[in-house]
């Protein structure tokens, strides 16, 4: 690492170190693929891609091959046909592999054909770095640089998450976020479908869920922090119908993701006690919260509370076929609990010692109904209050600590600490950042992210499923700034969760992150600048009796112009 520093010594004995970091490693060959692959053995010369050059596959494969055509003719206007047979020269043939592990593959490309053979999902993640190593050059020619590649994931679980409750967002866009989940590698999408201000699916047996429960009178103006709390009366709101999750189902399904469906309970649950009262503790009307925050209104504990949860969640199954029902389990308030009559009796019949326990028993309940069906129960940390059987699996988000319990009681864990894993954090200066709920979560912090825990032991470290990143949208209110907030940190987060330890390197990662921006600026995707801010600190030499003001830049763009005061006052 080279870098520039100047030392200007002032009146009060205060040096500025201006310290510009040119941080690129220069070498004959270098691959712009995120996440970085297992072995990539680079060749001599490269594929030339042009009209002639045909796409070989089974039929098995028909719909792999179909989407790398289309991505391919999107980006560069180039158009090439699928066949069942190759040409001896100028092909690219996908190739099923049955040995080969389910998210496995191999690429190899010679001047005269790309192979790519792989696993049931391995053939297209080997086409999405194939895609990544496609260079125009200036006259407009497509290449791919000759190499191989071996690859497979470190984690099971690569995951990404979207809050559709507190700012709905389209059915096209949901299907352009999964888009954007499939180009690195990501294999599950959470969809966050209730909470208290807003009840997102359409639900045939319910329809006031949606009807009532899907708009909210308001929105909150400025932060939830602040003294003087306002909201403006714009209705605002909007759902799914069950055609759209079917086709967002079927969407995500042909790029190789599963969606986990999330439906808040216990507690964010006041769109749906908007709709239906009876499913309170106290039977009043309530309206759809149009603040942010947790509110004491929860789901009941009596049985007709269960009928309703459990025909909610029979639709919702027949909509999602994957493995996971995400039933949060967060932030739950007891404190209606404590004054209910339902409640309280509940808790004296099944012998429990407080409200913790009767969450608990909450969760096995719809747990075991959930099981019945062939489904596995996911929640947020909390459903470890009061015991959990260790079928459920749990997504450890107030740091590491609820992961690592599960993990040794031999719950499957998801680790989405918000510390890391949070994207509705700022990743730059506020000062230069939209509206935030607050945190401070920087692309290399993402990526110094480590998901599997200290202190657990070799078979404890089994039950890690992998990683994942939530967009919270309280403050998120549209899909430009949607992007704005996952990218680049998507980038960071696909190679923690598929790359080897081994593997990984930040300064090699942010030369390869340097190229995807233009491909981001070719797709228009509104995508954070913040880590090109000049990044400052302030450093204390006692013996010298001075400071030192440290100013660093990630990326050699641009100039650095400082001024100071001189010992006469005279600005230089």
């Amino acid at each position: 690492m080279n870098k520039e520093r100047v030392y200007i010594r002032c009146a009060l004995s205060l040096v500025f170190v201006f310290c510009i970091s040119f941080a690129f490693t220069q070498t004959a060959w270098q691959s712009s693929i995120i996440p970085a692959p297992n072995k990539i053995v680079p060749g001599k010369g490269c594929f030339l891609l042009n009209h002639k050059t045909v796409v070989a596959t089974s039929s098995t494969l028909n719909s792999d091959a179909n989407l790398f055509v289309g991505m391919l003719n999107k980006m560069y206007g180039l158009k090439l046909g699928v066949y069942d047979e190759a040409t001896k020269i100028n092909f690219i043939r996908l190739t099923l592999k049955p040995s080969f592990k389910p998210d496995a593959y191999s690429l190899i490309v010679t001047p005269h054909n790309v192979e790519i053979s792989g696993g049931e999902n391995g053939v297209f993640y080997g086409l999405q770095s194939l895609l990544q190593l496609v260079k125009p050059d200036l006259t407009g020619k497509l290449s791919i640089p000759c190499v191989k590649i071996e690859d497979e994931p470190r984690f099971q679980w690569r995951g990404m998450h979207l809050d559709v409750s507190r700012h709905f967002f389209s059915k096209e866009f949901v299907k352009k976020y999964i888009d954007y989940l499939a180009m690195y590698k990501m294999n599950t999408f959470h969809w966050h479908l209730t909470d208290d201000q807003g009840w997102r699916i359409e639900i045939k047996k319910y329809p006031k869920l949606t009807q009532i429960g899907g708009w909210r009178k308001g929105t909150l103006i400025g932060h939830s922090s602040s003294e003087n709390i306002t909201t403006d009366s714009v209705v605002y709101g909007g759902f799914y119908t069950q055609d759209d999750i079917r086709e967002i189902v079927a969407y995500a399904k042909a790029r190789h993701i599963t969606i986990v469906p999330e439906i808040e309970m216990p507690g964010h649950a006041m769109a749906a006690i908007s709709a239906y009262p009876y499913l309170s503790c106290t039977g009043k009307q309530i309206e759809v919260e149009k603040t942010w925050g947790v509110f004491e209104d929860v789901f009941c504990t009596k049985d007709s509370v269960f009928d309703f949860i459990e025909n909610v969640l029979t639709e919702v199954m027949d909509l999602f076929p994957g493995t996971y029902i995400h039933v949060g389990g967060d932030e739950c308030p007891k404190v209606k609990w404590t004054k209910c009559l339902v409640c309280q009796g509940r808790i004296k019949e099944l012998g429990l010692k407080n409200e913790e326990e009767l969450q608990s028993y909450f969760i096995h309940r719809i747990e075991k109904f959930l099981n019945q069906h062939q489904r596995k129960l996911i929640g947020w940390d909390e459903i470890l209050q009061g015991g959990l059987d260790t079928n459920a699996t749990v997504m450890s988000w107030q740091g590491e600590e609820g992961g690592i319990a599960a993990a040794k009681q031999g719950n499957y864990v998801v680790m989405t600490p918000g510390s890391h894993c949070y994207f509705d954090h700022y990743q730059g200066d506020p000062t230069n950042e939209p509206l935030a709920i607050g945190g401070y979560t920087t692309v290399d912090k993402v990526y110094s992210y480590e998901p599997i825990p200290k202190g657990l032991t070799s078979e404890q470290q089994k039950y890690i499923l992998g990683a994942q990143g939530n967009l919270w949208t309280e403050y998120v209110s549209n899909e430009k700034q949607v992007e704005y907030m996952i990218f680049p940190r998507l980038c960071a987060l696909s190679e923690v969760v598929w790359s080897p330890k081994e593997v990984r390197n930040y300064e090699n990662f942010r030369n390869r992150l340097l190229k995807h921006f233009g491909l981001f600026d070719k797709s228009g995707i509104n995508y954070a600048k913040s880590i090109f801010e000049i990044n400052k600190k302030v450093i204390a030499d006692t013996l010298k009796n001075m400071l030192y003001l440290e100013l660093k830049q990630e990326f050699p763009v641009g100039n650095l112009y400082y001024w100071y005061e001189d010992d006469n006052g005279i600005m230089k």
